[in-house]
C-alpha cells in the first residue's frame, strides 16, 4: 500500500505548519506622550494542513506546503500601512491564509510588548476552524 493511501486511511491524523515569535516590522496603534509605545509586534501562526503534504513517499517541495510565499505575504500585510489595531492585521492575515487550499484551519496570535513600563504582552488570538475558513473563502470582495 502507497505511502499516500495510508495517510488518508489513517483517522484522526493531523498536521501543522507552526511559525512562532516572529517579530514582524508593523505600526499598530495611537500613542500619546505618556503611553508605552511597543518595542516589538511579535506573530504566531498555527496552519493545519493535511496530512498528505508532511507524511511524503518523495523528498521535495512539490510535495509539501511551501510556506515561503504565505511569509513574504505577512511580511508585506505588515509593513505596507499604519494600522489603529492588531485585529485588522490580523483579518488581513487571515485572508492571505485562506488563498491556498491546503491551508484547513488557521490559529493566530499577535502580540506587542511592552504593556507596563519594561514588561508584559498583550495580545490577541483568532482560531478559524476548517468550516469558518471555508465560510470566509466564499465571503465576497
Amino acid at each position: 500500500m502507497k505511502l499516500e493511501q495510508k495517510v488518508k486511511d489513517l483517522a484522526g491524523c493531523r498536521s501543522t505548519v507552526e511559525l512562532t515569535d516572529m517579530q514582524i516590522a508593523t505600526r499598530i496603534g495611537t500613542y500619546g506622550p505618556e503611553d508605552v509605545v511597543p518595542d516589538a509586534h511579535i506573530l504566531d501562526i498555527t496552519l493545519e494542513i493535511s496530512p498528505e503534504l508532511v507524511l511524503i513517499e518523495t523528498d521535495g517541495m512539490a510535495h509539501v506546503f511551501d510556506y515561503d510565499p504565505l511569509i513574504r505575504t505577512i511580511d508585506h500585510l505588515a509593513r505596507d500601512t499604519h494600522y489603529a489595531t492588531q485585529e485588522r492585521l490580523m483579518t488581513r492575515i487571515v485572508a492571505a491564509c485562506a488563498e491556498y487550499d491546503a491551508v484547513k484551519a488557521v490559529t493566530i496570535r499577535l502580540r506587542k510588548t511592552p504593556v507596563l513600563g519594561e514588561t508584559g504582552h498583550l495580545g490577541v488570538r483568532l482560531s478559524v476552524d476548517e468550516s469558518g475558513l471555508r465560510s470566509y473563502r466564499s465571503l465576497p470582495g
